[in-house]
């Protein structure tokens, strides 16, 4: 094993992780304003050190990156609420698998044709990939290996490609590849279309050579060459596999963001994302957690899509 393999299996506690947290923190610190720069729990930093294999500029660049996405951005991330997005969730739009695969990657499933664009915008959509992407990234082994992503895109129809122009395309690059603390290990489509291809080949330029290598096309006949990246005891009934059915790991999906919603209407109106650091005196307060079956379903009503909401990256995954 590598010496980057062996930084990222080690515990957060691990005094040999604490060169590479000093020299993060100091360049944090040397880039924002260092008067009112605020503190940043050792646990917050290594998502980006471990996302960028410890490169130190690399994992600061993408601390900054992330930032300032959410400075600039306020319209997205000040709004992290299941309750908002759940006529989207219930119909069985998103999921995370419940197990891992071989490499120790989470699996995550878009199923395109469940969004209805007339009722849901790219906007709220995006709502979803974030907060899926936040729960995850605290999850030491995702930070470890990465994810997966496997895009259903049955039901690709104009009304989708009509959301999707070059200037959207570009954000969705930029997201992908250097925005969020998350590696990208794969990117599979499935049921792809013919006139889904145009709007691919508008992303596409923008991607690094790294995250194209991962991208594969499955098409209709998936179920035999889908098998070949995933174990059949892994996936859904569905797409090949012998797991839950897709509807059954949606549900449960669905379940824990609600579960997690305090959670991640802490993360949205925390002025940097780090909750282990109290946004008032900024003083770390408490330890790191990634939501637990334990945490309670909040009751807060489904929200309206408004016409004014602009368009944003559908997307919020890292090249590593």
């Amino acid at each position: 094993m590598n010496v980057t393999g062996q930084l990222n299996e080690l515990p957060d506690d691990s005094d040999a992780l604490r060169p590479f947290l000093s020299r993060l923190r100091h360049l944090v610190q040397a880039e924002l304003d260092p008067v009112h720069t605020p503190q940043f729990s050792d646990g917050f930093l290594l998502r980006f050190l471990r996302a960028r294999d410890f490169e130190v500029e690399l994992a600061l660049k993408l601390f900054l990156n992330y930032q300032q996405w959410r400075r600039v951005s306020p319209e997205i991330s000040s709004c992290l609420s299941p309750s908002s997005v759940l006529g989207l969730l219930n119909n069985c739009y998103h999921a995370v698998l419940p197990e891992r695969d071989h490499s120790g990657s989470r699996v995550l499933v878009y199923r395109i044709g469940q969004w209805v664009p007339k009722d849901w915008s790219a906007f709220q959509v995006f709502r979803v990939s974030l907060m899926t992407s936040e729960l995850i990234s605290m999850e030491i082994e995702t930070q470890r290996r990465g994810l997966k992503a496997i895009f259903d895109l049955k039901g690709w129809s104009f009304g989708h490609a009509m959301q999707i122009n070059p200037s959207l395309a570009r954000k969705i690059s930029s997201v992908l590849t250097d925005s969020f603390p998350l590696k990208v290990r794969g990117i599979h489509l499935i049921n792809e279309p013919m006139f889904f291809r145009p709007v691919f080949a508008m992303i596409r330029p923008f991607l690094p050579d790294k995250i194209k290598q991962r991208i594969h096309m499955h098409g209709a006949d998936f179920c035999e060459t889908l098998t070949d990246f995933f174990t059949p005891s892994l996936l859904p009934p569905e797409y090949g596999g012998e797991g839950p059915s897709v509807e059954e790991v949606c549900q449960e999906w669905t379940n824990q963001l609600l579960r997690s919603e305090a959670l991640l209407e802490q993360i949205a109106t925390h002025p940097t994302g780090d909750i282990a650091v109290d946004p008032g005196n900024s003083v770390p307060t408490e330890t790191e957690t990634t939501p637990t079956e334990t945490e309670t379903t909040p009751t807060e009503a489904e929200t309206t899509p408004t016409e004014t909401e602009t368009t944003p990256p559908v997307v919020q995954l890292s090249e590593g």
